[in-house]
């Protein structure tokens, strides 16, 4: 009997306690629907009038709400721009990206192939608005060498008609330009942010036109920072998103969660031409530099020191140069600033104007940005000692270095690197734009040789080898031999207007 009474008290507990547990679970059910509920609701109405700050999404979960706020409000901020291009010379295609077909601008039906010509076509890209004055941010190429630029809004789905845009200022070394409309009525601006506080992983949200569709909204993170994608621009410095991107898009604004503009859509990855979900974005900190120029001159003038640097480092350039990072200079161009302050070859600049170089590609976005005829100090290191040098800094030109190459013929030369080599001619020498006939030209790499896996190059122009100058194939073969198994030696090569350190390994 006992252990009946024992039974049912043990029932009626655990029905008490779950009544109990049910009325404490209906509560916080209750209390949550209406915290992200009509609650919510309400608080929403005045979060849409202004720009979200990061308390607002502290603590909260990341929902899709947060993205429908930040696309309707900057959705009439965003414009079509569509312009009329006449296109000479080379094909624009090629002008900022190279001929490497993997990396895409957004002409939209952009020709394919080289060649000078002269033709019209059209142009669809997208732009961000930034001034209730009119002024929109876009990309160089989405207007260049256009006859007439057209800009248009989208009303809730509803194109309206093209306003006449004129252009105020290019710059295509960052490929950014700046028109201006005159607006009938009043004009939402997008807010810039700051894209040197992004990381790897922040939430990101596109805003563009892609293939004359009309505005779509596209969601991704930061994929990676500081990407380069034309060797020959050392101001190169995008920032990647798997945020989807397309042919239209270019020129319109990367957003963060606050709803602010960190980076103009630029380019793709793709064998396509169409997102294969690696996009890029000039960072917004790269415009803000600039607007001011383009707004008042039209161009952007930068700093230049004449040097050709690079960055990448390995034990033998810390055991030659002593350092383990900076600007290591590979060539300084002769009467430049760099040449008049006495800079040389093989020294490495460690500090800019007392800020340290901890990667030496973050030298010349520091030159671009100081005023020409400004003196800096450079801390060096030289010869394994340290060394103040102060500069006046020049001014970079407009045009770039061509990338001239020709066709050589093949000669057998010493095989223990797996490179063949002979006497560099006047005539070669002109062709590869140099300023003196010196070095030994490579006519024959072989396949999974010290020098291919170097990334030494048919063409390359050998000038030194071990901090000593190679002058001819006699030069270049004493040296070679004399290397004992698994020596390091360290060349100094020319390659399309610059220079630059390789270390390669004597087999064993």
């Amino acid at each position: 009997m006992s252990n009946r009474r024992y039974g049912l008290a043990a029932l009626i507990g655990v029905a008490l306690v779950g009544l109990i547990a049910g009325m404490v679970f209906t509560a916080r059910l209750d209390w949550f629907n209406q915290a992200n509920g009509q609650d919510t609701e309400k608080a929403d109405v005045t979060r849409v009038a202004r720009t979200i700050s990061p308390e607002d999404l502290s603590g909260q979960p990341l929902t899709f709400d947060v993205f429908r706020k930040i696309a309707k409000r900057l959705n009439p901020a965003v414009v079509n721009i569509y312009s009329t291009q006449v296109i000479r010379g080379r094909d624009p295609f090629h002008d900022f990206f190279g001929d490497d077909p993997l990396f895409r601008r957004f002409f939209g039906d952009t020709p394919e192939g080289g060649g000078e010509r002269e033709m019209r076509q059209s142009s669809l890209g997208s732009g961000v608005v930034i001034g209730s004055d009119g002024y929109i941010l876009t990309n160089n190429h989405v207007i260049e060498n256009a006859e007439s630029i057209k800009v248009s809004f989208e009303d809730d789905g509803n194109i309206r008609s093209g306003l006449d845009a004129k252009v105020i200022g290019r710059d295509p070394k960052t490929d950014l330009a700046l028109i201006k409309i005159e607006p009938k009525g009043d004009l939402t601006a997008a807010p810039l942010g700051d894209s040197s506080i992004l990381e790897v992983g922040d939430w990101v949200i596109a805003i563009g036109n892609p293939f004359n569709l009309g505005h779509t909204v596209t969601v991704g993170v930061v994929s990676a920072k500081g990407r380069a994608l034309n060797t020959n621009n050392a101001l190169d410095d995008f920032i990647q998103t798997d945020a989807s991107i397309n042919p239209g898009n270019s020129g319109g604004p990367l957003l963060n969660l606050k709803g602010e503009v960190i980076g103009i859509n630029t380019a793709i990855a793709s064998r396509t031409g169409q997102s294969a979900g690696i996009g890029f974005a000039v960072p917004i900190n790269m415009a803000k530099d600039i607007l001011p120029q383009l707004k008042t001159s039209g161009r952007v003038i930068r700093g230049q020191l004449g040097v050709t640097i690079q960055s990448q480092w390995n034990d033998t350039m810390t055991r030659e140069f002593g350092v383990d990072h900076g600007a290591l200079i590979s060539d300084v161009t002769k009467g430049s600033a760099a040449d008049k302050a006495g800079l040389k070859r093989g020294d490495v600049i460690v500090e800019y104007n007392s800020k340290p170089l901890t990667e030496g590609n973050t030298l010349p976005k520091l030159v671009a940005a100081t005023k020409p005829g400004s003196d800096v100090k450079l801390k060096i290191i030289r010869d394994k000692k340290e060394k103040i040098v102060t500069v006046t800094v020049g001014t970079m030109k407009d045009t770039e270095l061509a990338s001239g190459e020709s066709e050589l013929e093949d000669e057998r030369g010493t095989a223990e690197l797996g490179l063949s080599v002979k006497d560099l001619d006047a005539e070669t020498a002109r062709q590869l734009e140099m300023e003196k006939e010196e070095g030994v030209i490579v006519t024959r790499v072989k396949v999974n040789s010290p020098a291919e896996e170097a990334d030494i190059q048919r063409g390359d122009v050998i000038l030194e080898i071990n901090r000593k100058p190679i002058k001819t194939v006699d030069d270049y073969r004493e040296i070679a031999s004399k290397a004992k198994p698994g020596e390091s030696l360290l060349f100094l090569v020319y390659r399309r207007g610059n220079t630059f350190f390789v270390p390669i390994e004597v087999p064993r």
